[in-house]
């Protein structure tokens, strides 16, 4: 997948883990993607740095399985009171 395919996958797909995770903290006032990662295991791993508020950032990790599974995406983890210029690694 290029460079520019993953950031439309992203875009499709940050509205769905958003609910998850607002579920489980709070509702945010943005939800911006502003770095990403992958990993293709049996599907793929996205780590991806979210903006949250002006200075406020947030870490996921997303699990999209196989095309012909059809199953949802997963938030399978976050961390949370990340800034900018906290590296993104695997977690």
């Amino acid at each position: 997948m290029t460079q520019r395919n993953m950031r439309v996958s992203l875009r499709s797909l940050l509205p769905q883990v958003r609910s998850q995770l607002e579920e489980k903290e709070e509702k945010f006032p943005m939800f911006k993607a502003v770095e990403f990662k992958s990993q293709v295991v049996a599907g793929r791993v996205f780590f991806i740095k979210v903006q949250v508020d002006d200075d406020k950032f947030v870490h996921i990790r997303v699990f999209e399985s196989l095309p012909h599974e059809r199953k949802p995406l997963v938030l399978a983890s976050y961390q949370t009171n990340k800034s900018r210029h906290d590296e993104l690694t695997y977690f």
